[in-house]
């Protein structure tokens, strides 16, 4: 693989993270509008927002099957057009029956498209030999911020769903096909790639070691239970307990991608400067003071600030958690990274309905409390970051043939 293949393929990754995250921003940020649109009662929509999660945790079961036949860069290059048609389908909609089979693509493709987009990532943190995961995961926040941004607009101006929706998948459709085209997997400086790297820790093959995966996947899921707390209910939170406006309440996400984009632009560095295990205590921490912020904030400007230190604290801990999967079984990375991504959906599955659950039987504050201890306890496991060949940049860097970006 060539140096300018690799950049290639870098920067083609780097789109599809960006257009997920628009996808993903604008349909998050309008959870109040499209239960407007289809007239979802409150009782029934932790019903549909558990759907997409459980639908996405099987379609990347079903990626760690397909990717053993078909490279996962034809899984993303399908898939990233379906995640986008489904969302378009929501918005054009009219009956519950309409939204129901949008979201069941929506979350059949998502899982897909986030199991085949980190086994790529992966795949070619390994060609280049030190971390730039964080990288993608911040190409995915800008793409959140657009879309946060677009939904605010759409808001504002009163825009219908199908009308916020159709000028964006008109755009970022043709260029995620295009963009596809140079989707690659890297090799290692050894010249193999993830199917060709012998035993690692999981064993004779690279076979995974479930107890050996199980920290990882426990810190997944704490990560994702703070993270859709933000995405599913920062909205509603900001409008219904901290009594701000519609246009004021899409904006908390916003405020969240952005903190998240800063942090990820700058966490690769950290990463090599300091390793992943500081790096990870360091976001525990903080994000679980953001969650008490939130927890207790008097009106809704404090409560922003809140969600700004919760993405400065969370952003780093899902891409590392990928990382650090591909690197424990290199001679089976593709499967390490689709068995962990359901943990991703197992957090979001968890997260939405028992914030709601407890804050429709107690309080939305007090529900905030729950995130905060649960992402605390990924200081408990944050040692499985920690192995030497996890650690790039600077002293703990492996060397590599050549610097490619």
């Amino acid at each position: 693989m060539t140096d300018a293949g690799l950049q290639h393929g870098r920067a083609s990754l780097g789109l599809s993270f960006g257009v997920q995250g628009v996808a993903f921003a604008l349909l998050v940020t309008r959870i109040p509008a499209i239960q407007d649109q289809y007239g979802i009662s409150d009782g029934l929509l932790p019903v549909f927002l558990a759907a997409v999660p459980i639908l996405a945790g099987a379609g990347s079961v079903a990626t760690e099957k397909v990717v053993a036949r078909v490279r996962p860069g034809v899984v993303l290059r399908w898939s990233q057009p379906l995640v986008l048609l489904a969302l378009l389908g929501v918005g054009a909609g009219r009956e519950v029956w309409h939204v129901a089979v949008a979201l069941g693509v929506f979350g059949l493709a998502v899982g897909a498209l986030d199991a085949s987009m980190n086994m790529l990532g992966v795949s070619l943190q390994r060609a280049y030999g030190r971390s730039i995961m964080l990288g993608f995961h911040a190409a995915y926040s800008l793409g959140g911020i657009a879309g946060a941004s677009l939904a605010w607009a759409g808001a504002r101006w009163d825009l219908s769903l199908l009308g916020s929706y159709l000028p964006v998948v008109v755009v970022l459709l043709p260029a995620a096909l295009v963009g596809s085209r140079w989707y690659t997997e890297g090799k290692g400086p050894d010249g193999k790639g993830p199917e060709d790297v012998g035993a690692g820790p999981g064993g004779a093959g690279g076979a995974l070691s479930f107890r050996l995966l199980l920290p990882l996947c426990l810190v997944m899921s704490f990560a994702y239970i703070g993270d859709s707390t933000v995405s599913n209910w920062s909205a509603k939170y900001l409008q219904d307990v901290l009594g701000g406006s519609e246009q004021l309440a899409t904006v908390p996400y916003n405020v969240y991608m952005v903190t998240t984009l800063l942090g990820r632009a700058l966490g690769d560095l950290g990463v090599r400067r300091f390793g992943a295990v500081a790096v990870v205590r360091g976001g525990s921490l903080l994000a679980a003071g953001g969650f008490a912020v939130v927890a207790v904030a008097p009106g809704a400007w404090v409560g922003m600030f809140g969600f700004t230190m919760l993405g400065f604290g969370l952003c780093v801990i899902v891409p590392q958690t990928f990382a650090a999967a591909g690197r424990m079984f290199p001679g089976n990375s593709d499967a390490a990274v689709a068995r962990l991504n359901i943990f991703n959906y197992v957090g979001f599955l968890v997260g939405s309905p028992l914030v709601g659950a407890l804050g429709d039987a107690w309080s939305y504050r007090g529900a905030m409390l729950v995130p905060m201890v649960l992402v605390l306890a990924t200081l408990v496991y944050a040692r499985a970051f920690g192995p030497e060949p996890a650690r790039y940049g600077g002293g703990h860097e492996r060397p590599h043939t050549a610097d490619v970006g």
